[in-house]
C-alpha cells in the first residue's frame, strides 16, 4: 500500500507549505510584508515605515470627511483615542487629497513614507478603499481593539483601481434568517476585501423578511414557519457538526406552535443601509416575483390566478400577471422598498416560475389575446417589462435572473446570469443590449460544499464569455457569489461557506491577474490571523493528498503534511469524531486491518476543521478476466429522464445507445435531465493500486469488477469523490452510471497508479 498520492492537491496545499521553505523570493517577501487581498494594481515597496501616534493628525479635503471619520475610527481602535482633525498639513500627517487627475471610478493612490501618509482619489469610494488597504497593513491586533502607543505602517507606493465595477456578494435571508448584527459583520468583511455590492434575497417561499406597512401580514404571518425539510436536515447534521444548529434566537413559541423566522423592520434596515453606505457598499434588495411567492400568497391569496397556493411539478405557484390587483400589490410593495433602499438597482428575481396555471386562466387567455402575447414565457416578460417601466419611472434599474430573457426583455434591464447549463444566456443578453452580471452556479454558488479545488476555481473564474468580442465584453460589468441558505442555518455556517472563498473572488474582480495566484495563496495564509481576530469561522485549508476510499494488500500507510504549521492533525479509529483530546496523527500511521480512520485539523484555540472519513479496506489483487476479441470504447446507454439516484436507471426506458472512448457528457446531449451508463472493460497495463477520481454534477457510481470503487451518487453540485482498487494487469469489468438532474453537465474521471499524478484515463484502456 502507498501513502496518498503526493500531488493530488494541485492548488492550495503546495503553496501553503512554501511557508516552511528556506528562502523567500522577492514576490514572497512582498506577500509577507504587504499581505494585501485583493492585491493592488501597482505596488512599489518602500524603505522604512510611518509611525502613527496620538500626535499624528489627519487632514482631509472636504469631499472626504466621511472617509476621514472611518479612518479615524479605525486608528482609534489601535491607539485608544481618536486623532486630531486639522485643516492644514503639518509634520507627521495623514492627508486625504482630492485629485481630479485620477479618473477611474473607485481608484486611489496611497503613498506611505516615514514622513507622511497621503491618500489621493477623485471620489470618496477610492479614499475608503485606501483606508481598507491601510487596515490590512496595520497589525492584526487592531481587529481585537488591543491598544498601543504607536501603530506602524510599512513604506509603500500604491496605484490601485478595480478591474470590474460590480464586485458582489449575495445573502439569502429568507430560507434561514440572519440578525442585524450579522449583516453588519458581513458588510465589514466585504469592505475589508473591497467588495461593493450586497444583494439581499429578502423574500421567498419559506419566508418574507422585510416589513411592508401596507401589507402587515407579510411579516406577521409570512416571516414565521414551522420547521421544514431543510431545517430537519440541518438538525440531523448538527449531531456531527454544531455549525448546523439553528440559531435559537430565531425560534419562538406562538399559539402552541414552535415557529422559526424573523424579519427586519424598515427602521432597522435603514440603519443597515446607512452602515453599508458609509463603507461604500450598495445594498440591492430582491423581492422575488412572479415565482417564489408562497410566503406572500399564504396571507394574500388574491395574488394567484385561482386562489391556490401549493407546490407544482418543480416550483410553487406564482402570482398572476393578468390581474390589475397583482400590479397594485407589487407597486405598493416596491414603493416601500424604494423608501428603504436608495440603491438605483432593484432585483425582481424572475426565476423558476411554474407558469402552468397561467395557461388555464381565462384572465390570462384574454390578456394574451389583447396584447398579442404568443406564449407563457412572453407573458412572464409582459410582467417583468411592465415592472421595469415602473422602476424606471422611479429612477431605478431592474435586475432579474437570466430566465427573464426567455420571453423577450427590454435592453435596459440588467440580467444576472446563474444557469451554468445555459451558457448561451449571457451571450444572448449582451447581444440584446443588456448589461450582465455573472454569477454562475459553478463556481459562484457559495452554498455548494467547498473542496480542495474551490479556491482555485473561484480565483481563476473569467466573467467574460469567450465568444464575446472586446466591445461586447464591456456589457459584463462584474460578478458576485451567491449564498443560498437552505442548508446554512447559522452565522457560523455562513462564515464557513463564504470564507475564504470571498477573498478569491475579491481578487478575481479587483486585481484580475492569474499570475498572482501563488502570491495570493501566500497572502491568504497571512490573512487567517486577521480572520481569527475578527472571529470569522472560516474554512480551514484542506488536508492534502486524501482520498475517500483506500485499499491495501499487505499494509496501509497514512501520511498527511499539515497545510499550516499552526494546525494539529488528530485522528480516531473507533468511529467517534476527533476532538482536542484525540491522539495526534504520527508522521506515518501504519494500518494492518480494514478500518475507518477519521482525521481533522485543529487550530491552537481548539477550533476543528472538516472531518475526513478515510475508509481502509484490505483486499487481494483483483485478477483480470478473459474477454473475446474486444472492440474499442465503451457501450453507452442514454436515458432521457430525471433520476434522483443512479439505481433508478435500471428500470428506465432506453432512449438511445452509442459507443465512446471518453468519459464525458456528449456534446449532442441537450436534455436538461438524463442518465448515461458507460459499460465495458478497463484494460490496465500493469499490476498496481489504482486510484480513481470521479467528479459529477449531479451523481455517479463507478464499479470495477464486482464492487463499487467510487460512490458519488445523488443530486448535488460538482464534487469529486475518490477511491482505490488493487488491479492485476489485464481487463476488468467496468461500469459507470451517471445522472444529471438539470444544471451542471459535469462528468470527469481521472486515475493515478502507485502515487502518480492524476490524469485522464487513456482511451485505449476502454474496451467492449
Amino acid at each position: 500500500m502507498i501513502a496518498p498520492a503526493k500531488n493530488l492537491i494541485r492548488y492550495c496545499s503546495a503553496v501553503f507549505l512554501l511557508s516552511l521553505s528556506v528562502s523567500l523570493t522577492a514576490g514572497a517577501q512582498d506577500a509577507t510584508k504587504y499581505p494585501l487581498i485583493p492585491y493592488p494594481t501597482n505596488l512599489t515597496a518602500g524603505e522604512g515605515s510611518f509611525v502613527i501616534t496620538s500626535q499624528t493628525t489627519i487632514v482631509t479635503a472636504k469631499q472626504f470627511t466621511g472617509e476621514a471619520a472611518e479612518l479615524n475610527k479605525l486608528l482609534a481602535k489601535g491607539l485608544g483615542s481618536s486623532l486630531k482633525m486639522t485643516k492644514t498639513a503639518g509634520q507627521h500627517t495623514i492627508k486625504l487629497v482630492y485629485d481630479a487627475g485620477i479618473t477611474a471610478p473607485e481608484a486611489y493612490r496611497l503613498t506611505i513614507t516615514p514622513q507622511a501618509v497621503t491618500i489621493k482619489a477623485n471620489d470618496p469610494a477610492g479614499v475608503f478603499h485606501a483606508v481598507e488597504t491601510i487596515r490590512q497593513l496595520l497589525p492584526v491586533a487592531i481587529e481585537k481593539g488591543i491598544t498601543s502607543k504607536k501603530l506602524v505602517l510599512p513604506a509603500v507606493a500604491i496605484d490601485d483601481q478595480p478591474a470590474y465595477a460590480w464586485r458582489g456578494m449575495h445573502l439569502d435571508v429568507s430560507r434561514h434568517f440572519f440578525s442585524i448584527s450579522y449583516l453588519k459583520k458581513f458588510i465589514d468583511r466585504m469592505a475589508l476585501y473591497k467588495m461593493n455590492k450586497l444583494h439581499l434575497h429578502l423574500t421567498d417561499d419559506q419566508g418574507w423578511r422585510i416589513e411592508i406597512k401596507k401589507y402587515p401580514k407579510l411579516t406577521e404571518e409570512g416571516a414565521w414557519r414551522t420547521f421544514d425539510k431543510n431545517d430537519t436536515a440541518c438538525t440531523k447534521r448538527s449531531k456531527d457538526n454544531p455549525d448546523f444548529t439553528i440559531d435559537k434566537e430565531h425560534i419562538i413559541q406562538k399559539n402552541g406552535k414552535t415557529l422559526y423566522g424573523g424579519f427586519y423592520t424598515q427602521q432597522q434596515m435603514k440603519g443597515v443601509v446607512a452602515y453599508a453606505a458609509a463603507k461604500h457598499i450598495d445594498i440591492i434588495p430582491e423581492i422575488d416575483m412572479p415565482g417564489h411567492m408562497m410566503a406572500a400568497i399564504n396571507s394574500y391569496p388574491f395574488l394567484t390566478c385561482n386562489g391556490e397556493n401549493k407546490w407544482g411539478t418543480l416550483f410553487t405557484k406564482p402570482i398572476c400577471p393578468c390581474n390589475e390587483t397583482t400590479f397594485e400589490f407589487a407597486q405598493n410593495v416596491f414603493d416601500e422598498i424604494m423608501e428603504i433602499f436608495p440603491s438605483k438597482y432593484i432585483h425582481i428575481g424572475g426565476d423558476e416560475v411554474d407558469r402552468t396555471d397561467w395557461g388555464k386562466s381565462d384572465a390570462c387567455k384574454a390578456l394574451m389575446e389583447k396584447e398579442g402575447i404568443k406564449d407563457l414565457a412572453a407573458l412572464q416578460s409582459y410582467f417583468i417589462n411592465r415592472m421595469e417601466k415602473y422602476f424606471n419611472s422611479k429612477g431605478r434599474k431592474l435586475i432579474g435572473w437570466d430566465e427573464i430573457i426567455e420571453g423577450g426583455i427590454s435592453p435596459t434591464a440588467i440580467v444576472m446570469y446563474w444557469r451554468t447549463w445555459v451558457p448561451k444566456a449571457p451571450v444572448e443578453a449582451v447581444k440584446n443590449g443588456n448589461t450582465v452580471i455573472m454569477t454562475p452556479g459553478e463556481p459562484l454558488y457559495f452554498d455548494n460544499q467547498p473542496d480542495q479545488y474551490s479556491i482555485d476555481k473561484v480565483y481563476h473564474f473569467n466573467p467574460i464569455p469567450k465568444v464575446l468580442n472586446a466591445q461586447e465584453a464591456k456589457s459584463i460589468i462584474g460578478a458576485q457569489a451567491n449564498l443560498w441558505s437552505e442548508n446554512i442555518p447559522s452565522e457560523r455556517r455562513a462564515d464557513y461557506m463564504s470564507m475564504p472563498r470571498m477573498t478569491a473572488l475579491a481578487e478575481c474582480l479587483w486585481t484580475n491577474d492569474d499570475a498572482k495566484y501563488n502570491s495570493y495563496l501566500q497572502r491568504l495564509v497571512k490573512q487567517y490571523s486577521r480572520m481569527d481576530a475578527m472571529k470569522i469561522n472560516y474554512r480551514l485549508p484542506d488536508l492534502p493528498n486524501l482520498l475517500n476510499e483506500y485499499v491495501f494488500t499487505d499494509e496501509g500507510k497514512l501520511s498527511i503534511a499539515s497545510p499550516l504549521n499552526t494546525l494539529t492533525i488528530r485522528y480516531t479509529t473507533d468511529g467517534t469524531l476527533p476532538n482536542v483530546s484525540s491522539p495526534v496523527l504520527p508522521l506515518t500511521l501504519v494500518i494492518k486491518k480494514s478500518e475507518l480512520i477519521r482525521v481533522a485539523e485543529f487550530t491552537p484555540s481548539g477550533v476543528r476543521g472538516d472531518v475526513y472519513n478515510l475508509n481502509y479496506t484490505k483486499q487481494n489483487m483483483l485478477g483480470p478476466v478473459k474477454i473475446a476479441p474486444p472492440k474499442p470504447g465503451l457501450a453507452c446507454t442514454y436515458y432521457k429522464a430525471y433520476f434522483k439516484e443512479t439505481a433508478l436507471m435500471q428500470n428506465a426506458k432506453v432512449d438511445s445507445t452509442f459507443t465512446t472512448d471518453k468519459i464525458e457528457v456528449p456534446s449532442t446531449v441537450k436534455a436538461p435531465s438524463f442518465g448515461i451508463t458507460y459499460k465495458g472493460y478497463i484494460d490496465v497495463p500493469a499490476d498496481g493500486i489504482y486510484s480513481f477520481y470521479l467528479t459529477c454534477d449531479d451523481g455517479g457510481v463507478l464499479k470495477i469488477g464486482p464492487g463499487v470503487v467510487v460512490n458519488n451518487d445523488g443530486n448535488h453540485s460538482a464534487q469529486e469523490r475518490s477511491g482505490q482498487i488493487a488491479l492485476a494487469m489485464g481487463a476488468h469489468p467496468f461500469k459507470l452510471d451517471f445522472i444529471e438532474g438539470g444544471g451542471g453537465f459535469t462528468l470527469k474521471l481521472k486515475y493515478s497508479v502507485n502515487g502518480s499524478a492524476p490524469q485522464d484515463v487513456p482511451a485505449a484502456w476502454f474496451k467492449n
